[in-house]
């Protein structure tokens, strides 16, 4: 009798297990279906099937939203259910990232928010919005002396440490004009983007590399746009430093003022807003 139970117990765990393998094995196949089919709409489409899903939307304190609304004109610009969607994502930002203040510097409400607003900005049109390279953002009350090239710099972003540096004067200076193509926060975090975007291989990072190269090579291949770029005055002479340097110059002339980059540099902006997979009024 008791050989009997147990033999039918063995049974029943063995059909639990083979069950769990078969769903298991079904979720497989179907991610692996799906990772195709949205491969081919990349390709035709060049932007990801969808961005926002979430199980729920969760939302920002009082005084956090108010932040948003009275000092981040960007949010503001968005449908409602856009800003929902924004809202979501600045504080999963705020809570994914370290926030440390340096040189007297206290973390607040303002800091948290202002600076993972300029990044969710950024990344609203990908999916994965996070910026995995960044686990530490740090905060000075200005200039601060950097050990990676022995200079006092504005901000700066180290890979390897997975660190953000900001100085908090000039981040707010970036946001008091919103057309002079100068924004220390948007700079410092497309430099982030660019190389988590390097890195990561989700959808998001690989339409924004994939175009990154095309717009490299339509430069390479235009000695007349590229001449045109370099000569109208319009991207400041520090974008034509490197290819980072570059692309951090041009992403703070399309977020600041994108009718004048559409108008003067149409097959460049194209190209941006692509990477971006920027699809908001305006832009």
């Amino acid at each position: 009798m008791l050989n009997l139970i147990l033999a039918k117990d063995m049974e029943i765990g063995s059909i639990v297990l083979l069950g769990f393998l078969l769903v298991a094995l079904t979720a497989i196949i179907f991610n692996y279906i799906f990772k195709m089919i949205e491969m081919a709409y990349v390709m035709r489409y060049r932007k990801p099937m969808y961005n926002h899903v979430y199980l729920y939307l969760k939302r920002l304190n009082k005084s956090q939203k108010l932040i948003l609304e009275k000092q981040f004109t960007f949010y503001n610009k968005l449908p409602e259910k856009s800003k929902r969607y924004f809202e979501h994502r600045v504080f999963c930002f705020i809570e994914d990232k370290e926030f440390i203040g340096r040189a007297g510097v206290e973390i607040n409400d303002e800091i948290k928010v202002l600076i993972s607003a300029t990044a969710i900005m950024l990344t609203f049109g990908f999916r994965d919005f996070y910026i995995g390279l960044i686990s530490k953002i740090v905060v000075y009350p200005s200039k601060f002396y950097s050990k990676t090239n022995e200079a006092y710099h504005k901000g700066e972003f180290n890979p390897k440490l997975e660190t953000l540096v900001v100085s908090w004067e000039d981040f707010k200076e970036g946001y008091k004009t919103n057309q002079d193509n100068l924004n220390l926060g948007i700079h410092e975090l497309t430099h982030a983007i660019h190389i988590n975007s390097i890195k990561e291989r989700d959808v998001s990072s690989t339409i924004f590399s994939d175009t990154f190269k095309e717009l490299s090579d339509l430069l390479v291949n235009d000695e007349a746009l590229r001449t045109r770029l370099m000569t109208s005055g319009y991207f400041r002479k520090y974008a034509f430093t490197n290819q980072f340097e570059f692309l951090a110059v041009v992403i703070e002339n399309f977020i600041e003022t994108p009718l004048e980059f559409k108008r003067q540099f149409p097959e460049v902006y194209v190209k941006v807003k692509q990477m971006l997979n920027f699809r908001i009024a305006n832009y």
